[in-house]
């Protein structure tokens, strides 16, 4: 195992083994064969191809579109095919804040191998020692990824907030953080990641925050999705994002990231070009 092998787990994606997701002519998503022939069920909205899938153009508006594929996802969930439900609103759009086609249920988000946003923040503590990281450990009863560590407050990003209002909102449900410290997150950069699982194509672009906590402050989950939160030094986060598989796949980027940013891998390590090539550019 490696830091390379953790970028290469998130950035799987082989475009031949789908079909590609046509809106008004441009691609905007991945979709596996076997949903592309649950879509093709309703082909009064979808048109479905051996190598496409046509969202029909006479649904020709933002509301429009949405209201004509909202029921389709609600009734593959029924069917179990859509294995959860968020009810959080997410564009199909190419990049963040920019022009989007419609908006579609997050729990289909994979399915149709759309863009899609999320926040990570470290929460970050100076100490005597050296910087240490807050680390949660998810809930047994998540439903994706149960158990694995996480970063403090993670989240995506749903239509209609702002990616600093985001962090607000997470860090309150998720760690109890109050208002005047989240508000000094910083923002530091972005990841993107395109990884393909059972449910389709994971094609996401994380935004990264630092927040640089009090010595005395404990987060304390409020919304149950979080176990424990534990404070771990700087070379345990690279101990374990190295040599196990004790964080969520895309959290072991945003490790990366950090270890990176505050010289833990320095550039004599021998893959440190490659790990910056991959990170950065996949995606």
């Amino acid at each position: 195992m490696s830091y390379l092998d953790r970028i290469y787990a998130c950035n799987n994606f082989e475009p031949t083994h789908y079909r590609a997701l046509l809106i008004d002519g441009k691609v905007y998503g991945q979709i596996k064969p076997d949903f592309s022939a649950h879509l093709a069920q309703w082909a009064d909205i979808f048109t479905v191809t051996d190598t496409t899938v046509v969202l029909n153009p006479a649904l020709g508006d933002y509301a429009t579109r949405t209201a004509a594929v909202a029921p389709v996802f609600r009734a593959l969930y029924e069917q179990g095919v859509i294995d959860s439900w968020v009810a959080e609103a997410y564009p199909i759009t190419h990049s963040f804040g920019g022009h989007a086609e419609l908006e579609i249920e997050r729990a289909a988000t994979n399915f149709m191998g759309v863009k899609t946003f999320g926040i990570h923040v470290n929460g970050l503590v100076q100490t005597a020692n050296g910087v240490e990281v807050w680390v949660g450990t998810r809930s047994l009863d998540k439903p994706f990824w149960p158990g694995k560590l996480d970063q403090m407050v993670a989240g995506g990003q749903p239509v209609g907030l702002g990616l600093l209002e985001n962090v607000i909102k997470e860090s309150q449900e998720e760690a109890n953080i109050p208002l005047a410290l989240a508000q000094q997150a910083q923002a530091i950069g972005t990841i993107p990641y395109q990884q393909a699982g059972w449910r389709g194509l994971d094609n996401s672009t994380i935004y990264v925050y630092d927040l640089w906590l009090p010595e005395d402050f404990v987060p304390e989950n409020t919304d149950g999705e979080v176990i424990a939160f534990e404070r771990i030094p700087l070379a345990e986060i690279a101990h374990l994002t190295e040599t196990t598989e004790a964080f969520k796949d895309n959290c072991t980027l945003v490790n990366i990231d950090l270890l990176l940013r505050m010289g833990l891998i320095t550039p004599q390590h021998p893959d440190h070009a490659a790990i910056l090539k991959a990170l950065y550019i996949a995606g």
